[in-house]
This record gives structure tokens, C-alpha cells and sequence, in this order.
């Protein structure tokens, strides 16, 4: 029986691993998500998730699989983490007000003897946020764990964000439709 380690502090992540039926334990660790300057935006996502990956690799047994994974907002070739503060989050904020912005989650999935790492993007299209509304938001949601500032499954993703292309779990910070088609696929997971 191989066993699934989800390597992410993230609730989203656990929370989308639950409910789609996986049996896995969290093992964290903090690691540096730093990337080079020059990376092309749409490379940080995967880029990030294999680090992570790396970081944690000393507390894989042999039957064990590690999940790492990491997500960023990414408006006119640039991108958008979690915010410093609330000043950082309501900047934010108010650039992707009525914009379509990419969400891409990168994810690693590695065993002692194989790797599997991938992007999924999703594009979100913001209706325009009032000041209040993004003072509301920032109040009663405090995204600041939250890359781009906000989260999908929260007030902003119910009354703010008019369709998204891709899907979303990916933008709630795991695609768990291509997790489970490589755990299957590449690790002979049922």
C-alpha cells in the first residue's frame, strides 16, 4: 500500500483532497519560495512546487507518495503572491478589479523512484470591485494567505468573479482532477 502525503500547510488543499475522496497525511515544512527574476511567469507555479518538493524529500519513506504544490495570480505578465499586508491585498485588489486575470497551480507529485510535475491554468474574469467592497472583502475574509489576495470559494469568488476557463480547483490552489489522473496513471494508485 503506498501511502499519499500532502507537504502543504494549505486547508484549501486538504480540504479539496478530502472531498475527493484521497486518505493522506500532512507533513510540512517551511521552505524558501523564492524563483530567479528572469523565469518566465508561467514556469514560477511548477517551478515552486518542485522546490518544495525537494525541501521535504528527506521525509519520504519508501512507500510513500509527496504532493507539493503552489498557486499564483498572474496579471499582465506579472505576478501576484500573497499579500504583505492589508494596504498590499487592497492594491491588488484593485488591479484585477474588472480584469481577467490566469491562475496557475503547479504541482509535484514524486516517490523515491519517479516524479510527475505539471501547470494547470484557469482564467478568472473580476467584475469591477468598489473601494467598499474590497475593504469588505479584506474585513471579513483577511486573504492574506491567499495568492492574488483573494479566494475563489470566498465572497469575492460568490459575488465577484463572473466565469472562469479551466477549473476550479485549480484556482482554490490544487487541480485535483490531474492529481488524481497521475497518481492512477504514474503511480498505479486506485
Amino acid at each position: 500500500m503506498k501511502k499519499i502525503i500532502l507537504a502543504s500547510k494549505s486547508p484549501r488543499r486538504s480540504f479539496l483532497m478530502r472531498e475527493a475522496g484521497f486518505e493522506f497525511e500532512v507533513r510540512t515544512r517551511e521552505i524558501d519560495e523564492s524563483f530567479p527574476p528572469e523565469m518566465p511567469v508561467d514556469d514560477v507555479a511548477e517551478f515552486i512546487a518542485k522546490k518544495k518538493a525537494d525541501g521535504v524529500m528527506d521525509f519520504i519513506e519508501n512507500e510513500e507518495i509527496i504532493i507539493t504544490s503552489d498557486t499564483v495570480v498572474i496579471l499582465n505578465n506579472k505576478i501576484y503572491g500573497k499579500p504583505k499586508d492589508k494596504r498590499d491585498a487592497a492594491r491588488m485588489l484593485r488591479e484585477i478589479s474588472g480584469t481577467m486575470h490566469r491562475v496557475i497551480t503547479g504541482v509535484c507529485i514524486r516517490s523515491r523512484g519517479r516524479e510527475v510535475a505539471f501547470s494547470d491554468v484557469a482564467e478568472v474574469y473580476i467584475n469591477d470591485m468598489t473601494d467598499a467592497e474590497i475593504e469588505y472583502y479584506i474585513e471579513q475574509c483577511q486573504p492574506f494567505d491567499k495568492a492574488g489576495s483573494y479566494g475563489i470559494q470566498e465572497w469575492l469568488g460568490y459575488v465577484k468573479v463572473a466565469r472562469i476557463n479551466g477549473s476550479y480547483a485549480t484556482v482554490m490552489g490544487l487541480p485535483v482532477h490531474r492529481v488524481y489522473e497521475v497518481l492512477r496513471g504514474e503511480f498505479g494508485l486506485e
